[in-house]
């Protein structure tokens, strides 16, 4: 517990989040009442994700809201991220798919964009085709761009397809139509005659999931939405009534990619809008910590057990897209402007054929996990690494909780060490090397490769592991502050208490910027926001706590590429249009750093964004004291450095007894229930008002 004590009395209000990862399940509680904040932490059940939530949130009440009897009675509201999604596309465990599309069309999932910028790399990987081609199939049926029925859909064929499909033993069907967009006619049919030839099958049509144009794009988006739909579904089916049996009084919500939190039922039937559920509401946190301790310019970075997370934010403002490629993957979906790349504490390293040491994206995860964890793993991980170079407690993590075993690691990384001629200790800092190297690779996608220079911002780590690499990532990347938080092993739980409840609408609907189109312009702001208006009411969000904006993408003509530009409050008239114009005139030179006033502008995509307000946790400050940080130290032990070559002392701290003010450098490690911090010879430490550490690297 943080804070130490069991808690305020049965009286009090608690708000809980729950961030479930590949490896650990995190809980945050917030009283209301007193605005504490209490963090718990259990091993994920990968078996079964839902057995380990619910440990984590049913210990947690118990410990915390000072109610044997009846502790749910006291649960106001509960927020769950997970990266059950996430892991399943990065490690391909998706559910077998079939697909549904426009004769001519099959082959489109996998020729994707004629854009090869990696054309010449030998050593480019191209993503897994989600769906095999002998389950692609085509059928008779096109819509004109205009929404005009050119060729109606064959019925019958349909019917053939999907008893292929159901003898194939597919689990889900993804249907994907040229223009469907704009007339939805022949999906709708389709999807019909598919439910009634195989019942039970998680089925998603594109024009329900991504009613916008670029035909590859929402083909993608459809076919990772069915490849998880069947995931998802188990895992939601699986965890509701878990939850239930705790006796929670409320709902619990599902953190989408967006940041916002949606109701299970919702998630359940959109899994590909959760892609990136868990690493949202970190990035929420972050943004929220970041503000309060005076670094508005921040990369986050997430680094869990199977993968790591990656953003930007300039000016305190985090990055949304309403396009991304997650893992090699375009999906439509509004979204967090995330990077994930397969690195975590419990990737798997290997020999390749070229004789090369390679980490990733492969991970051991909870069971068995790493060689360490004595569940019978035979492949080292990242993390038994660490606990061969005594970067980690060499006998136990979780502040006792969970024994390892340190010899079972060295003979793992000793037998690689055998095949490669090199030393175990080389070995195994090799492992640390190559994993920094992957997640600085993703953090210059967000940066460099978008015009920032990381140089100037600070790395703000969380993650059960991220603050234990965060220094060698900064120190590959030239950045000289390092930000780790108060809690940075459940920043994602804290998050889910830090968001709203948040949906958005959208709708492609190609129109030029005039005054003649004003009526269709009207119409179409008109339609997404009734979209929003209907959430609201099935979220039974009363009126003060609603907000909505509305927003069109727009372009030249003849361009490829949109700028989002928001809509005025006011009703929409001739002044409206004038606004927009203005708006996309001004974003137009801030990105390309011209504009052409004359040229033709088109509405391209119409959104509305609806945000369902909440009370969130608070974050405390503590007055700052003197420098002295012995009384922190806790102790001593070796750790292997590239910096010293050989094993260096290096001193403990403990995080519960550092306080504000106190200042120590280097070769030290800060250990707490959920993470360890390393920081190497040459690096010092303060704490702040906030309780973050702050790491200054030198030049």
């Amino acid at each position: 517990m943080m804070d130490g004590t069991r808690g305020p009395e049965p009286r009090s209000t608690w708000r809980v989040g729950v961030d479930s990862g590949g490896t650990f399940t995190d809980v945050c509680m917030f009283d209301e009442a007193t605005g504490r904040i209490a963090v718990w932490k259990v091993s994920s059940t990968p078996d079964d994700p839902s057995r380990g939530i619910a440990q984590g949130v049913g210990e947690g009440m118990t410990e915390c809201t000072g109610s044997p009897d009846d502790p749910a009675a006291a649960i106001a509201y509960l927020g769950h991220g997970t990266t059950v999604a996430t892991n399943a596309l990065i490690t391909h465990r998706g559910a077998r798919v079939g697909l549904l599309t426009t004769g001519g069309f099959r082959d489109l999932l996998e020729i994707g964009r004629q854009k090869r910028p990696d054309l010449y790399d030998l050593f480019a990987e191209k993503p897994r085709t989600l769906v095999p081609r002998e389950l692609r199939i085509e059928l008779p049926e096109r819509v004109l761009h205009t929404g005009e029925i050119e060729t109606p859909l064959d019925e019958e064929a349909v019917r053939v397809a999907a008893r292929a499909l159901k003898d194939a033993g597919v689990e889900a069907v993804a249907i994907c139509f040229l223009y469907a967009f704009v007339n939805p006619t022949h999906e709708k049919a389709a999807k019909r005659i598919v439910v009634e030839e195989m019942p039970g099958v998680f089925l998603c049509a594109s024009h329900e999931i991504a009613p916008e144009f670029r035909e590859f794009e929402r083909l993608s988006t459809a076919t990772v939405n069915a490849y998880l739909g069947p995931i998802m579904h188990r895992y939601i089916s699986r965890l509701t009534p878990r939850l239930a049996d705790l006796g929670l009084p409320v709902a619990p919500h599902l953190t989408q990619s967006n940041g916002g939190v949606v109701r299970f039922e919702v998630a359940a039937e959109t899994p590909v809008r959760a892609v990136l559920s868990g690493p949202s509401t970190g990035v929420v946190a972050a943004q929220a910590i970041g503000a309060r301790a005076g670094f508005g310019d921040l990369i986050t970075f997430d680094m869990g057990g199977t993968s790591s997370d990656v953003a930007l934010m300039a000016n305190g403002q985090t990055t949304q897209t309403n396009e991304s490629v997650v893992h090699g993957y375009p999906i439509k979906a509004p979204m967090l402007d995330i990077h994930t790349v397969g690195a975590g504490g419990g990737s798997i390293a290997r020999i390749d054929t070229g004789g090369l040491l390679k980490v990733g994206p492969e991970s051991a995860g909870a069971d068995p996990g790493p060689v360490c964890y004595g569940r019978g793993a035979a492949e080292p991980t990242v993390t038994d690494a660490n606990i061969v170079l005594q970067v980690l407690n060499p006998t136990h993590l979780l502040d006792g909780r969970m024994e390892v075993h340190r010899d079972l690691a060295l003979d793992a990384i000793g037998k690689m060490a055998d095949s490669l001629g090199m030393s175990v200790m080389d070995v195994a800092q090799g492992i640390i090397s190559v994993v920094t190297a992957n997640m600085a690779k993703a953090i210059r996608v967000i940066s460099v490769q978008r015009g920032h220079d990381p140089r100037g911002y600070a790395l703000m780590a969380f993650g059960g592991a991220g603050p234990l690499h965060a220094v060698r990532l900064a120190q590959e990347l030239g950045m000289s502050t390092v930000v780790i938080p108060r809690n940075p092993g459940i920043l994602c739980a804290m998050g889910l208490l830090l968001t709203d409840l948040r949906a958005d609408f959208s709708t492609t609907r190609l129109v030029p910027l005039e005054t003649g189109n004003l009526d269709t312009i009207a119409a179409t702001i008109a339609r997404v926001q009734a979209e929003a208006s209907d959430w609201f009411d099935n979220e039974e969000i009363d009126e003060p706590r609603r907000q909505s904006t509305a927003r069109v993408d727009m372009r030249y003509e003849g361009q490829n590429y949109e700028l989002s530009i928001p809509v005025p409050e006011e009703p929409v008239t001739d002044a409206t249009l004038g606004a927009l114009r203005q708006g996309f005139t001004e974003a137009h030179t801030r990105m390309y750093g011209f504009a052409v006033p004359d040229e033709r502008i088109l509405c391209v995509t119409f959104r509305a964004e609806a945000t369902g307000l909440v009370r969130k946790a608070e974050l405390p400050e503590r007055p700052l004291g003197g420098p002295d940080a012995t009384g922190a130290i806790t102790g001593a032990r070796e750790v292997w450095y590239p910096e010293t070559g050989g094993f260096t002392e290096t001193t403990l701290y403990a995080r519960d007894l550092l306080a504000p003010g106190m200042t120590f450098a280097g070769p030290a490690i800060v250990e707490q229930m959920d993470t360890t911090t390393l920081i190497p010879p040459g690096v010092t430490a303060r704490v702040d008002v906030l309780d973050n550490l702050i790491l200054e690297l030198r030049a």
